[in-house]
């Protein structure tokens, strides 16, 4: 048994912060029914396509193990089976802009009407405030969330980060407050509502730079690169590659980054493990010199320090580098391509990486489940086509027969 299996949730949810939390769900064994419009569907089903006609990766990468089905809620008989759905259904989760459901008729005090024990659950830009209608992606969470203004170098601009904070974190965000809300139901017998804002979600990921914020009231931040020589402001700055934590840090050169855009690797001076660190680069004079045997001297002299560091990682390839530091319990990482992590065996063998094979586009590969949970193991399986289980879903959820499901298509509603 799944661990979320029995679980039905109403997936209003597009592009990519909804259909992320839902795809979760669906992992861990919840019947998520993705609810499209007929015709078009999700709108990531054709942005970006790679191959032409054909549900985009965009799409299938974000919508495993889900079924679809195309509903117009324009049409009153639409209207009809969109209140039965909610009656059937334990979540109903949505990432339209500000209010799209309320001008459709269906505000949070009507749904719980339909279904007492339904919890809605929404992702919105900004929670209330002077923002909270405006409308959110994912740079623009960024922004607003403090991850710009505390990425990048301190004498570049604000700089966004790759990874999707903002869409696909705050998807994890909605997930667990989802998930905690249908464990408070198991006691109270009633829904609720759920809100994550992209910002809030965002900031929650900043934490260690309000931590830092308010560390600048009381002196320079020692860790950070403009110490001891750079200026501070009034605001956290820009850290490059610092380290975030109390361990200096940085991101060194290795053998070939000449014409390796990613032949580099981050490589932590851990205070415990610097002895190892000083020997392996041929700088044992370090460990008796008052000047650099102490955390506390190397901090005024972290660029030569690191300097120091990559004439060493500069005549060896990042994996060697991981081979002499690794047994030493020098913390370092590879900085690995994307096309790296694609060919990485561990990862297709912890299912992190998955193969998925599709009816039109053929196989592709996929980010699998990050969770993994020893009961509720995962399987990855295709996204569904556009409508692909409209009638199924139609006779099995809502019990209608096919006269019924016929005459529904025959008026448009689905």
């Amino acid at each position: 048994m799944k661990a979320l299996e029995g679980i039905r949730i109403l997936d209003m949810t597009h592009v990519q912060s909804g259909p992320t939390c839902t795809q979760l769900l669906a992992w861990f064994g919840a019947d998520v029914i993705k609810v499209e419009r007929p015709g078009s569907g999700d709108a990531t089903r054709g942005q970006l396509r790679d191959i032409p006609d054909v549900d985009s990766l965009y799409f299938t990468m974000l919508n495993h193990n889900k079924r679809s089905i195309t509903l117009n809620t324009k049409k009153k008989r639409g209207k009809e089976i969109f209140i039965k759905l909610i009656e059937q259904c334990d979540v109903l989760a949505e990432n339209f802009a500000p209010g799209a459901l309320d001008r459709m008729g269906f505000p949070w005090e009507r749904i719980r009407q339909i279904n007492p024990r339904i919890i809605y659950a929404s992702v919105k830009g900004f929670g209330p405030g002077p923002y909270e209608d405006c409308k959110v992606y994912e740079n623009i969470a960024q922004c607003t969330g403090g991850g710009a203004s505390t990425t990048g170098f301190d004498d570049g601009p604000p700089t966004v980060t790759g990874a999707q904070i903002g869409d696909s974190g705050t998807g994890l965000h909605l997930a667990l407050g989802i998930v905690t809300a249908l464990f408070q139901r198991e006691h109270t017998g009633r829904g609720q509502r759920v809100e994550c804002a992209m910002q809030d979600g965002v900031l929650n990921l900043c934490r260690v730079k309000l931590r830092d914020q308010q560390r600048l009231t009381h002196g320079p931040l020692q860790e950070y690169p403009q110490f001891p020589n750079g200026l501070f402001g009034e605001a956290t700055p820009r850290s490059g590659n610092a380290s975030g934590g109390g361990q200096p840090g940085s991101v060194v050169k290795c053998k070939g980054w000449e014409h390796d855009p990613n032949a580099y690797i981050y490589v932590i001076a851990q205070a415990a493990a610097f002895d190892g660190l000083a020997r392996a680069i041929g700088r044992s004079d370090w460990l008796d010199d008052p000047g650099w045997n102490t955390p506390a001297a190397r901090l005024s002299k972290l660029d030569e320090m690191f300097g120091e560091i990559e004439k060493w990682t500069k005549t060896k390839s990042k994996f060697t580098v991981m081979e002499v530091l690794n047994p030493l319990n020098v913390p370092c990482g590879p900085v690995l391509s994307m096309r790296e992590l694609a060919d990485e065996p561990s990862l297709r063998a912890t299912g992190t990486v998955v193969e998925v094979d599709h009816p039109i586009r053929g196989s592709y590969l996929s980010v699998g489940c990050p969770i993994k949970m020893s009961e509720s193991p995962v399987e990855v399986t295709r996204s569904p086509l556009l409508g692909e289980h409209t009638g199924e879903i139609l006779q099995d959820v809502l019990g209608l027969d096919g006269m019924a499901i016929e005459s529904a298509r025959e008026d448009g509603a689905v």
